[in-house]
């Protein structure tokens, strides 16, 4: 699915992954105990500005800060919209 939008400058267009419904030893999560995702896959990417390019790319699975960013629904799908520099690794 292609997307018709393309972030300006430095921004990043970020898919967050689903959030943990179980433990590692069973136990589910409650919808009020989840925590926000600080991870996600690089959707669209801008173009840089003149003294910045770019480091990330489409596909890069990253980690982020558990507040960046700006949230926003398109297509019935949930993104991020944050700053490069908000990005603290790629994995």
């Amino acid at each position: 699915m292609t997307l018709n939008i393309k972030p300006l400058s430095d921004r990043v267009l970020i898919e967050p992954v689903a959030a943990e419904t179980k433990t590692a030893s069973g136990i589910f999560i409650p919808d009020t105990a989840k925590e926000k995702p600080q991870k996600g896959t690089v959707v669209a990417v801008g173009n840089g500005t003149k003294d910045h390019a770019m480091t990330v790319k489409v596909g890069d699975t990253v980690l982020y800060g558990k507040y960046a960013g700006t949230e926003l629904k398109l297509e019935g799908t949930d993104y991020l919209i944050m700053r490069e520099d908000d990005i603290l690794a790629i994995i």
